[in-house]
């Protein structure tokens, strides 16, 4: 097999063009993630106030359609992508995801918005490992690679930020249709720079897409999701979650067990065999186990104990978007000279020592003083890993490769996010509730006194949460300084596997 990739020493002259336009693509699918959760009120108001009376139970379907679909169909959509040709997966994906997000915007019940949602999630899966498999095949030069990884890194961590700003802004002054809106006009002009400047690349041969593989897996990823989300909304101990976890797990135990007897598995075995992917992947699961619930407390902290505005509350996280574009950039730099190992375990170390800084906070604790600065050190981190992480992750792939190792690295951030919100959730509302059975009926008796009380518990059930994350970003640091043994001085060199250009050079 070989794969259609302009050579090493023939770098393709639209290679920045093309990177622009995977960017603005892979932006609109992470921040889509968390704009909606600045909407969802305002959808969920009245339809004489111009929402879709989404009834609070729910309210969690906005969301969790979204990405149960695309984590469910993230290895076929990495698979098809090879076969059919990542540049026609990437078309395909980015204008099937801004019909879906048309179609949402107009929405009129909460049945069409979350039918909407859920058809973005499965043209998102088609999407996201097009675009990070083109960034490879794309980027041959090892210090080039860096850069477009750094980009691709600090978009990933910056996203879910991005999206609480710009929801609260559309919202505020617009409507809450926009944040679904406002990907069309940036599919057409994405669609419009990559026809022209998107190089196609694909894994020649007769394609097999591995039926039984892909039902197994996806049915299993959603059975994993949707049980997890249960359990996020109505608490590990229902038996609305457990079931289905269960059921999921199983199948996927499944897929693996068809996986490892087909000549062209949908999920080579290989890549999670593989010590310096397998790092790469477990580093990114205990990232998004640890950092992804920062995000929805740090939302309810800023709305609910300070009862600050939409649009307030997510410009409050600007720090966080900076310092991840500031930490992302001088990784790119760094990372041809140092490798990935030090850079990602001083990342682990700082963005869990932000997040533990975080975590002793307290209702009335100065944004200035003491929310900022965890937030820039943990963002400062979180840069540093996110660009390793992305670029380890396609180290040393061949070409045939290249979509399912991408899909791998998209599902584990969606499966980590999905279980590190659930537990943290779960976490939260457990110590909140022990905190206030500390208080009797006569102390909350006062109106005033219940409200200091109530926000320092609201606080205090955050702050455990944060205890958990920082041990979680804690260990992915240690897990990728141990296990991803790349020799810095090998980072750029290229040796020829299956046709096409590699990154070789291990410890």
């Amino acid at each position: 097999m070989t794969d259609n990739v302009v050579p090493a020493s023939e770098p393709d002259p639209r290679r920045w063009f093309a990177l622009f336009v995977i960017a603005i693509a892979q932006l609109m699918v992470v921040l889509d993630a968390s704009i909606v959760n600045i909407a969802l009120p305002h959808a969920a108001l009245p339809k004489a106030l111009g929402g879709l009376n989404i009834a609070r139970q729910n309210y969690q379907w906005a969301v969790t359609a979204y990405t149960i679909t695309f984590g469910g169909f993230l290895l076929l959509g990495g698979r098809i992508g090879d076969y059919l040709g990542r540049k026609k997966a990437f078309l395909i994906g980015l204008t099937g995801f801004a019909s879906a997000s048309l179609l949402g915007g107009f929405a009129q019940s909460q049945q069409w918005l979350f039918g909407a949602r859920a058809l973005q999630g499965v043209f998102g899966a088609l999407l996201a490992p097009a675009a990070l498999s083109l960034i490879s095949v794309t980027f041959t030069d090892s210090k080039e690679r860096a850069k477009a990884f750094g980009v691709y890194g600090a978009l990933s961590g910056v996203g879910a930020a991005i999206g609480l700003i710009a929801g609260g802004l559309l919202t505020q002054y617009f409507s809450w249709r926009w944040c679904l809106f406002v990907n069309t006009p940036m599919a057409i002009f994405a669609l419009m720079l990559a026809i022209p400047n998107v190089k196609e690349s694909k894994v020649e041969g007769h394609p097999h897409y591995d039926v039984p593989g892909a039902l197994s897996a996806t049915a299993g990823m959603i059975g994993v999701v949707y049980g997890v989300s249960q359990a996020s909304t109505k608490g590990w101990g229902s038996m609305s979650a457990w079931p289905f976890i269960l059921i999921g797990a199983a199948l996927l135990g499944v897929f693996l067990l068809i996986e490892g007897f087909k000549k062209q598995p949908l999920l080579p075995l290989r890549l999670l065999a593989d010590r310096i992917r397998g790092g790469a992947y477990i580093a990114q699961i205990l990232i998004t186990l640890g950092l992804f619930g920062m995000f929805l407390f740090m939302t309810f902290y800023f709305q609910d104990v300070h009862g600050y505005s939409a649009v307030k509350s997510g410009l409050l996280f600007l720090p966080f978007s900076l310092g991840i574009i500031v930490s992302a950039t001088a990784t790119s730099q760094l990372l041809p000279k140092f490798g990935p190992r030090p850079l990602a375990g001083i990342g682990g170390v700082m963005g869990s020592a932000g997040l533990l800084y975080l975590s002793m906070f307290h209702a009335n604790s100065s944004y200035v003083a003491h929310v900022m600065p965890a937030m820039i050190v943990t963002s400062l981190g979180m840069g540093l890993m996110f660009v390793s992480i992305s670029s380890t992750a396609l180290f040393n792939i061949a070409p045939q490769d290249t979509g399912a190792a991408s899909a791998v690295l998209s599902t584990t951030q969606q499966v980590g996010g999905s279980f590190g919100t659930a537990i943290q959730n779960t976490i939260a509302v457990s110590t909140t509730t022990a905190f206030l059975a500390g208080f009797t009926k006569n102390e909350l008796a006062n109106k005033a006194h219940a409200v200091v009380v109530r926000n320092e518990a609201l606080t205090h059930g955050y702050s455990v949460a944060f205890r958990f994350g920082s041990l979680m970003l804690l260990l992915a640091g240690v897990v990728f300084f141990a296990m991803v043994n790349i020799d810095r001085h090998h980072l750029g060199q290229h040796d020829e596997v299956d046709g096409g250009p590699v990154v070789a050079g291990v410890h």
